[in-house]
């Protein structure tokens, strides 16, 4: 089985791909992490990464289609797997599917994680943490609020909120998506591999309607 999974910003992508390798047997891939690695191990493409990652900029389309082939085309490459966070876009897609075809690896479905925007905004923006090393607890100041307004349960340490969790950020990554990855829904809806599942709810009845969809069952 070889899936992508879309969706927003704060959807859960990265949780309902981790039960998905838990039960299926299958490899989490993620850009990130691929990056580091190639970075770590001084590969041309982590070589040609290093600066766009260093300066905190957006690293090329080509750059990060150079990482997942190279990932692909290794001797010990994964057979199955669910990728999170690419493609990204519309060209990623298509380079995607390139090295997909001449791997001999067609993809068996795209997951969206239909979420609105108004319940991303709730989600992400209610977010607080601990800075405290040693603590790092998180709240949600609807779903796990402090007892004490703006102060954490365990230490007694102010409360922060994340660049990334800030309101004019969400808006931002939210813009983004829309203007990115929106126009992956009708690519892979034409090829019949997409497959809509309601994102709002509990993680493990998002996860069960995942499964649904692509009708397998838990191991």
């Amino acid at each position: 089985m070889r899936l992508i999974l879309l969706g927003p910003p704060g959807s859960g992508k990265g949780t309902q791909a981790q039960l998905l390798c838990r039960d299926h047997r299958l490899e989490h891939i993620g850009t990130g992490d691929l990056l580091r690695v190639a970075m770590r191990d001084h590969t041309p493409v982590g070589e040609q990464a290093r600066p766009y990652v260093e300066r905190g900029d957006l690293v090329p389309d080509e750059v990060v289609n150079a990482l997942v082939a190279e990932r692909l085309c290794q001797p010990d490459r994964p057979r199955c797997f669910v990728m999170d966070g690419y493609p990204r876009r519309l060209a990623q897609a298509e380079a995607f599917g390139a090295v997909l075809r001449e791997q001999a690896l067609p993809l068996t479905a795209v997951v969206l994680l239909a979420v609105t925007d108004e319940a991303i905004i709730g989600r992400l923006t209610g977010r607080w943490s601990c800075p405290k090393a040693g603590c790092m607890a998180t709240y949600h100041t609807e779903h796990k609020p402090p007892r004490a307004d703006g102060v954490c349960d365990r230490c007694g340490t102010p409360l922060i909120q994340r660049k990334d969790d800030k309101p004019e950020t969400v808006l931002n990554r939210l813009k983004v998506y829309h203007e990115d990855t929106d126009k992956l829904i009708p690519y892979y809806r034409e090829q019949g591999l997409l497959r809509e599942v309601p994102g709002q709810g509990e993680i493990e009845a998002v996860y069960r309607d995942i499964e649904r969809v692509l009708n397998i069952q838990a191991g």
